[in-house]
């Protein structure tokens, strides 16, 4: 259960940082699909966290393997 809560707090930090980097970098005109709407950056932002999770489990799935 503790690993869960880890996990999903992790992807709501990637979600916090892809919103910073909407409001602290993101571009004001428009021409920038991904930064220019909070939503989406925020989106890239959990998914990569997200991505980050996911593949840190398979990583250590894969030492377990190797070691017997």
């Amino acid at each position: 259960m503790v690993k869960y809560i880890w996990k999903t707090g992790i992807v709501v930090v990637g979600a916090l940082l892809g919103y910073a980097y909407y409001y602290y970098v993101g571009c004001r005109t428009g021409a920038c699909p991904i930064t220019s709407n909070p939503w989406i950056s925020t989106g890239y932002g959990a998914f990569f966290a997200l991505v980050l999770v996911l593949g840190s489990r398979r990583k250590k799935e894969n030492r377990v393997e190797e070691s017997q």
